[in-house]
């Protein structure tokens, strides 16, 4: 089982991750580059504005969840070779990219696969249709629900603190991971009740934001890179599903066989 389960986690978290590799060069590292120019002030957009304690938390990405990382690891790399002192070369930085997106999306197959193994326990199978429902699950649960209320932010973004950030982030993620579960195994309407509230209840109790807005790139440029972002991430997601419950019947063949 833990061949079985390691295996299928390896190849398909390894094949999401680069397809989102490449859907990231193709569609977000562009805005992320030009988002960048507005941050050093290479580009201006807005005048007079990000200042004081609204730029305090700008654009932190380093340590939040992946719901907001996946899309700014490009990013995170060029800050990390600023702080060296020096230039980081465009395939450094595309390899880091590579690099990081591909131990995320091998990451996620393993909670994935561990969950197929115990919907296989009680009785469920999980074939390649239910597979690709695991992969949207995966993106409601980690990107698109936690978006929300913390969109992916562009360079030159303030945002609130961000221990409260990740804290909100965190509750989201297990929220909604509980509601996919009600909903896909729970039976009757009292359990797809109980998972509606229980998937509302972050976002009754709402997001840390700024009391005000501010920031120094087009808002036009940001609604355009979360909107990327969070389509590169659905792919990679329906991907991860298709291929980890194709490779977890064909393991379970083999170890029949």
């Amino acid at each position: 089982m833990i061949q079985r389960m390691l295996a299928s986690a390896l190849f398909a978290g390894c094949a999401a991750g680069l397809l989102a590799a490449l859907l990231h060069f193709a569609f977000i590292q562009p805005l992320l580059l030009q988002g960048e120019q507005y941050e050093s002030g290479e580009l201006v957009h807005y005048q007079g504005v990000a200042t004081g304690e609204a730029g305090a938390h700008s654009h932190d990405h380093a340590a939040l969840p992946e719901a907001q990382a996946d899309a700014g690891h490009d990013h995170a790399a060029h800050e990390h070779s600023h702080e060296e002192g020096g230039e980081v070369s465009t395939l450094q930085r595309n390899s880091l990219t590579v690099l990081f997106t591909g131990t995320t999306y091998i990451a996620y197959a393993l909670l994935m696969v561990a969950g197929f193994g115990l919907a296989e326990h009680f009785g469920h199978r999980v074939g390649p249709a239910q597979g690709i429902l695991w992969g949207l699950a995966g993106f409601v649960a980690l990107q698109l629900a936690p978006a929300m209320g913390l969109a992916p932010e562009l360079p030159g973004t303030p945002a609130a603190d961000l221990t409260d950030r990740q804290i909100w982030w965190l509750g989201t993620v297990l929220a909604s991971l509980i509601a996919a579960a009600l909903f896909g195994f729970g039976k009757g309407p009292l359990s797809w009740v109980v998972a509606a509230l229980v998937l509302a209840l972050p976002h009754v109790i709402g997001a840390p934001h700024l009391e005000s807005y501010a920031g120094v790139a087009p808002p036009e440029l940001a609604g355009e890179f979360s909107a990327r972002a969070l389509g590169v991430a659905l792919m990679a997601w329906l991907t991860l599903g298709a291929l980890a419950s194709r490779f977890w019947n064909a393991r379970a063949l083999q170890a029949l066989g």
